[in-house]
């Protein structure tokens, strides 16, 4: 039977194929989870794909609440936020999850597909970050997780665009686990590798198959694998660790 621990947890970008593991992961080990997905003023199809995602899980009988937001954006997260607040509670866990790629060489990088990844993968760890941590240090207890990426740490080509924000994280998280480590909240990254979603999924086989033999597991990574570590960080076992990062990419990347 499903143990309640009395704490919420908020996953941006819940819906997606890491996030959906985390979000699975977190209600099983108790929490109220909400997932949050994209605002759906931009797409009335993300709302409705929301939904079944939905009611997908509760007929497989895990409540998980989805609240809409554009994570990038300041009043939209105040407004989520509040949302929750009123609904659910204070958030207790934040997974920053989500994430978006739009690749290119930067010779033929265009203005909007750098700013809309810096945006959603690193401008959104700010805004969400600093809309829960007040209530995180009147409570004494919080714990900020950012899903961060192999490439944020190696580099890719053509994902100048996507490491700068994943790496951007890294730096994120050390200062702010410094400046929230007397408060007894924890802010640590997590650095996938390449994970079996439907994003990576969809990259042309031949490509893949070449991607895989790079990693020296010979596989890629499981959703459920990272969600395994979000449930350790997320966990009072896990108290002495701030500022760390979790590197789960089957050895593609060792330092």
């Amino acid at each position: 039977m499903r143990t309640k621990n009395n704490r919420v947890a908020l996953v941006t970008g819940g819906t997606g194929g890491i996030g959906t593991a985390i979000c699975e992961k977190l209600y099983k080990d108790g929490y109220t989870v909400v997932a949050n997905y994209r605002d759906f003023t931009k797409a009335m199809k993300w709302r409705e794909e929301a939904k079944k995602w939905r009611d997908d899980h509760l007929r497989m009988g895990i409540d998980v609440k989805i609240v809409e937001g554009n994570i990038s954006d300041f009043k939209s997260v105040s407004r989520m936020m509040e949302e929750i607040r009123d609904d659910i509670g204070t958030v207790d866990v934040l997974v920053n999850n989500a994430g978006i790629t739009r690749d290119a060489p930067l010779t033929k990088m265009t203005p909007e597909q750098w700013f809309e990844v810096i945006e959603t993968n690193l401008n959104s760890v700010f805004v969400c970050s600093k809309l829960v941590i007040d209530e995180m240090i009147k409570k004494g207890w919080g714990r900020i997780i950012n899903i961060s990426s192999v490439n944020g740490q190696k580099g890719q080509f053509g994902q100048t665009n996507y490491a700068a924000a994943k790496s951007g994280m890294y730096g994120f998280t050390k200062s702010l686990a410094l400046e929230l480590a007397k408060k007894g909240i924890s802010v640590n990254t997590i650095s996938p590798g390449y994970t079996s979603t439907p994003m990576v999924m969809a990259i042309k086989e031949d490509v893949r198959e070449k991607i895989i033999s790079q990693i020296p597991m010979g596989r890629l990574g499981f959703p459920e694998e990272i969600a395994g570590a979000v449930s350790y960080l997320a966990s009072d076992e896990a108290k002495y660790i701030t500022g760390a990062n979790l590197a789960i990419n089957g050895g593609l990347h060792m330092f």
